[in-house]
C-alpha cells in the first residue's frame, strides 16, 4: 500500500521488467511504448530514481535522451549505483554520453549539430568478446537513423569499442568490451528509425533476455486474480465511471473480478457531453450489467466553479469535489448494505488512471516538469477516507483497447475517444456558466457528427470542440455581431504522449464552420488548431 492509500500495482513482480530512466526527453515514453509492444514489460522513472530505494529488481536499464548537456552544472545525472546492478545497460543519444561521463567524462559540444535523418554504419568485431556486436545483430551493415544531438564524445572511453559510426558522429554507437553497457547516439525508439525496433528487441530479450510474455490476456488474470486478494472475499468497491474507454474498462475489469460487490457511481457534474449521463446509464448498467448508480451534483460543480478561470484550479476543484461526493456516496451504499452477512465495508475507490497521467504528473528537480495536474492523480484530497485502486495505472491506451476487446466491451465503446475527467471546463477556456456549456456542447456535437458522416472517426484518436475566452466580429443578416469563437481540435497518435493534428481537406471544415456558425447562437466564427504535442497538450487546458 502507497502512502497515500494507493493500492499499487506491481507487474514487475510478474513479468520481466526493462527500466526507463527518463533525463527528460520527449521521446523517453517511446522507449518504454516500444518494449511493451514487444510484449516486453518496462516502467519508466526519473533519473534521480535511488536504486536503494528501488523495491524491484530490473532485468535491464535503458537510459534516456535529454534537453541537457551532460557537462552542464547542475545536468541531470543517474544514481551511480545503476552501475552496482549487474544488469545490461542501454544508453541513447544523452544516455550514451552519460554513460560515457561516468567512464571518463570525454563528452563536448559538438561543432556540428546532427538533427534528422542520417546513415549510420555499423561495425562488426567477429574477432573480439560475441557480446560486443548483439545490440546488432540481424541488422544490415548501414541503415538509416534519426538524430537529435548537438554534444558528441571526444574519445572512446576506457574499454569500450566503437560499433556504429555516421559521418558526423565517430562514436555513434560503443559498447563495453567486458559488461553488457551499450551506448547509440541516435534515437532507435522513433519511427523516423525503421530498424530501431529490432535494435530495442535485440537489448531488452536478447542481451537483458527479458520474457516477452507481457499480453493484455495474461495481464487480466494477474489482476483478477491481484484485485480478489486486496478486496477479499467481503470488501466492497465504489468506483467513478464516465462512459469513457478508461473508466468503462476498469469498471468491466472490476466486476468481473468482484461481481456486484463492485459500485459503479456516475456523477453528472453539469460538465458532460450532450445527453451523455442517459448514455452511460444504458450502456453500462443495461448493455454491461454493471452496478450503476447516477448521482445529479452538477449545481454543486457549477456553483464551486464559479468566477474561476485559472485551469489548474478548476482542475483541484473538480477532482476534490469528485473524491467529496464519492466518499458521501460510499456511505449511503455501505449504510444500505449494512447489517448484511455476505457484504463488508467499502474500503476502495477506483480510478481509471493510465500510465500517461502518471508520466505526465510526475515532477522531479532536473529536466522534468509538471505539465498539468491530472484530476486521476493530482486532485485528490489529502483526507480522503477510501484507498485508491487503479488497474490500469500502467497501461498506456491502446493496451487499454486491447484490455476491452479481451473483456468483451462491445468495439463502439472500446473506439470512443477520450474525454477527460474535468470534462468540458476545460474545454471552456475561461469561466464555466450554463450559457457557455450550452454552446461548447452543441458545437461539440455538430463537429462529431460531420466527422462520423465522412467515416473519419476512427482514424481520429480524439477530437472536440472548445469555447475560447474571447469575441470576435462577424456579420450576419446584414448586421454586425460581436459573438464567441470556437476552436476545433482533433489529432492522431498512438500512446497520447505525442500527437499530430489531423489533416482534414478544407471542404470538410468548411462544411464543419457553416454548420456551428448557422446553428449554435452565440458563435460567428470557427478555427481549427494545427498545433502539434508537443509543443501544445491535447486539452486546451
Amino acid at each position: 500500500m502507497a502512502a497515500n492509500g494507493e493500492t499499487v500495482n506491481e507487474p514487475h513482480k510478474t513479468f520481466d521488467t526493462i527500466l526507463v530512466l527518463d533525463f527528460g526527453s520527449q521521446y523517453s515514453h517511446l522507449i518504454t511504448r516500444r518494449l511493451r509492444e514487444l510484449n516486453i514489460y518496462s516502467e519508466m522513472l526519473p533519473c534521480t530514481q535511488k536504486i536503494a530505494d528501488l523495491p524491484w529488481k530490473p532485468k535491464g536499464v535503458i537510459l534516456s535522451g535529454s534537453p541537457f548537456s551532460v557537462y552542464e552544472e547542475g545536468a541531470p545525472h543517474v544514481d551511480p549505483d545503476v552501475f552496482n546492478l549487474d544488469v545490461p545497460i542501454l544508453g541513447i543519444c544523452y544516455g550514451l554520453q552519460e554513460l560515457a561521463w561516468h567512464h571518463g567524462k570525454n563528452v563536448l559540444a559538438s561543432e556540428k549539430k546532427e538533427y534528422g535523418h542520417a546513415l549510420l554504419n555499423i561495425h562488426r568485431h567477429p574477432e573480439k568478446e560475441a557480446h560486443i556486436d548483439r545490440l546488432f545483430h540481424g541488422v544490415e551493415d548501414q541503415i538509416q537513423v534519426w538524430m537529435s544531438h548537438g554534444d558528441k564524445l571526444c574519445k572512446l572511453p576506457e574499454d569500450f569499442e566503437v560499433i556504429a559510426t555516421t559521418n558526423n558522429a565517430p562514436f555513434a554507437g560503443i559498447a563495453h568490451t567486458k559488461k553488457p553497457y551499450f551506448g547509440i547516439q541516435f534515437h532507435a525508439e522513433v519511427a523516423h528509425t525503421p530498424r530501431g525496433k529490432e535494435i530495442l528487441e535485440n537489448f531488452a530479450a536478447g542481451i537483458c533476455q527479458a520474457k516477452q510474455e507481457w499480453t493484455m490476456e495474461r495481464f487480466v488474470d494477474k489482476e483478477i486474480e491481484r484485485i480478489r486478494a486486496i478486496v477479499g472475499p467481503k470488501g466492497q468497491v465504489i468506483g467513478a465511471v464516465s462512459g469513457g474507454v478508461d473508466s468503462t474498462v476498469a469498471a468491466k475489469l472490476m466486476k468481473e473480478a468482484i461481481g456486484d460487490r463492485f459500485h459503479a457511481v456516475l456523477v453528472d457534474n453539469g460538465l458532460m457531453r450532450m445527453n451523455e449521463a442517459q448514455q452511460v446509464q444504458e450502456t453500462l448498467a443495461k448493455g454491461l450489467g454493471i452496478n450503476l448508480t447516477v448521482i445529479d451534483a452538477s449545481q454543486r460543480f457549477l456553483s464551486k466553479l464559479k468566477g474561476v478561470t485559472d485551469p489548474e484550479k478548476k482542475r483541484k476543484i473538480i477532482g476534490n469535489t469528485f473524491i467529496e461526493v464519492f466518499q458521501e456516496t460510499a456511505k449511503e451504499i455501505a449504510a444500505k448494505a449494512a447489517g448484511s452477512p455476505n457484504e463488508g465495508e467499502i474500503e476502495f475507490l477506483l480510478q481509471g488512471t493510465l500510465y500517461p497521467d502518471v508520466i505526465e504528473s510526475i515532477s522531479f528537480k532536473g529536466p522534468s516538469a509538471t505539465i498539468k495536474t491530472h484530476h486521476n492523480v493530482g486532485g485528490l484530497l489529502e483526507g480522503m477516507h477510501l484507498k485508491l485502486i487503479e488497474p490500469l495505472r500502467e497501461l498506456f491506451k491502446d493496451e487499454v483497447r486491447a484490455l476491452g476487446t479481451n473483456l468483451g466491451i462491445p468495439e463502439d465503446l472500446v473506439w470512443r475517444h477520450p474525454f477527460p475527467g474535468p470534462g468540458l471546463a476545460i474545454r471552456i477556456l475561461g469561466e464555466v456558466t450554463p450559457e457557455q456549456l450550452r454552446i461548447a456542447r452543441e458545437a461539440d456535437v455538430i463537429f462529431i457528427e460531420e466527422i462520423r458522416a465522412a467515416g473519419l472517426y476512427r482514424k481520429i484518436s480524439q477530437a472536440f470542440a472548445a469555447l475560447l475566452p474571447v469575441k470576435a466580429v462577424g456579420v450576419m443578416g446584414d448586421k454586425r455581431t460581436h459573438e464567441q469563437v470556437i476552436a476545433l481540435r482533433a489529432v492522431e497518435t498512438t500512446d497520447f504522449m505525442t500527437a499530430d493534428w489531423f489533416p482534414f481537406d478544407g471542404e470538410f471544415l468548411k462544411r464543419v464552420s457553416r454548420r456551428i456558425v448557422n446553428e449554435v447562437n452565440g458563435v460567428c466564427r470557427v478555427l481549427y488548431d494545427v498545433t502539434s504535442k508537443p509543443p501544445g497538450t491535447i486539452e486546451m487546458e
